[in-house]
């Protein structure tokens, strides 16, 4: 399909500088723009590429001030990233959509499926199982014994959600996501083995969560692990059993959360932190990439390192730790003068 600049700016309620007629049929990164297709800048590190992309629409943020003449026609909105965000929607809302029973799914006679359902091959929907409208199954996932999933909610190929699970309204679970396995419960025996501790609570997971390829959330020993409405979580994450999750909370790929740990609403987490179980986290938290969480944290902290600790004080004790090998030089030197001092009046008879 082809979109001209003026349908652009009028559905993103956006200001045009150029040619109002201009068609686009793609879309581009800005540094590799091509003529009929549209891009975007809104991080300054890539305003060197406007001045020389061959897209022919570049979206920019009202205040953008360009230092040199620009080829594209742009269109000025209030966020230039979320205006292309709205884009991409439009777009894949627009593609055909799937639906309808595949002939080599399994579907069980007790469960329940709603309206304009898409089940692909090799799906099997045990007993009990609900599945709300419009809601994509993708082939081969596993749908357990009475999980519940809502409505708008796309589960894509290979995915498994054991027994019980409840998912919400307009959730995305990436391919090879595993909810509801077992949590890590062993109990210790006296002569070194482990016994298993059953596990018999669930996982409940709000509306509009996204969860990322090969992420794992275990369900609750008892009870319930919980991803709370808005909740975003990257590839190759580990939520143990019992967790609870904030509402609108991300956390990027690698992180490990252990078990009964309380995570507030509205964190950032980056990539590989690790928290230990049992621990309560506030909101509005900010852990940076590969801390360790081993305390309560308190709303609004920023915290970097491993043990974690103010994010200041890190980059200030980083400083210092560049300089141990100098210091360490200085301090060796200081003993060799001392030492030669003490020769020097140990010879003489001289007292210090």
């Amino acid at each position: 399909m082809k979109f001209k600049a003026q349908m652009i700016a009028a559905f993103l309620k956006g200001e045009i500088e150029g040619n109002p007629d201009v068609e686009i049929v793609n879309i581009s990164k800005i540094e590799e723009g091509k003529p009929g297709t549209l891009s975007f800048l809104s991080n300054p590190k890539y305003e060197k590429y406007i001045y020389e992309t061959q897209a022919s629409i570049v979206l920019v943020n009202k205040g953008f001030k360009p230092e040199k003449p620009v080829s594209a026609t742009l269109i000025r909105v209030e966020n230039a990233y979320d205006a292309f965000a709205s884009l991409l929607e439009l777009y894949q809302q627009a593609k055909p959509q799937k639906n309808g029973i595949h002939k080599l799914a399994s579907v069980h006679e007790g469960a329940v499926i709603g309206e304009n359902v898409y089940i692909g091959d090799f799906t099997v929907v045990e007993s009990s199982a609900k599945i709300g409208n419009n809601s994509k199954i993708y082939p081969q996932v596993y749908v357990g014994e009475g999980v519940e999933i809502g409505e708008n909610s796309l589960i894509y190929p290979g995915v498994k959600i054991y027994e019980g699970c409840k998912i919400g309204n307009n959730c995305i679970i990436h391919s090879g996501a595993v909810i509801g396995a077992d949590g890590f419960g062993f109990a210790p025996q006296p002569d070194k083995t482990y016994k298993k501790i059953p596990q018999i609570g669930i996982v409940t997971i709000g509306d509009n969560v996204e969860i990322g390829a090969n992420t794992c959330i275990d369900r609750a020993t008892m009870g319930a692990t919980v991803i709370a409405t808005g909740v975003k979580l990257d590839n190759l994450i580990q939520v143990a059993h019992n967790v609870e999750i904030g509402a609108n909370t991300a956390i990027a790929a690698q992180v490990g959360i252990s078990g009964s740990a309380k995570i507030g609403k509205n964190n950032v987490f980056a990539g590989q932190a690790a928290v230990v179980g049992h621990i309560t986290i506030g909101n509005d938290v900010k852990v940076g990439g590969q801390s360790g969480i081993m305390r309560d944290v308190k709303d609004g902290e920023l915290l970097q390192g491993s043990p974690a600790i103010n994010f200041k004080d890190f980059w200030k004790a980083t400083a210092i730790f560049n300089k141990l090998p100098d210091l360490r030089y200085q301090v060796m030197q200081h003993e060799r003068d001392i030492k030669e001092i003490k020769e020097k009046n140990n010879s003489t008879g001289e007292k210090l």
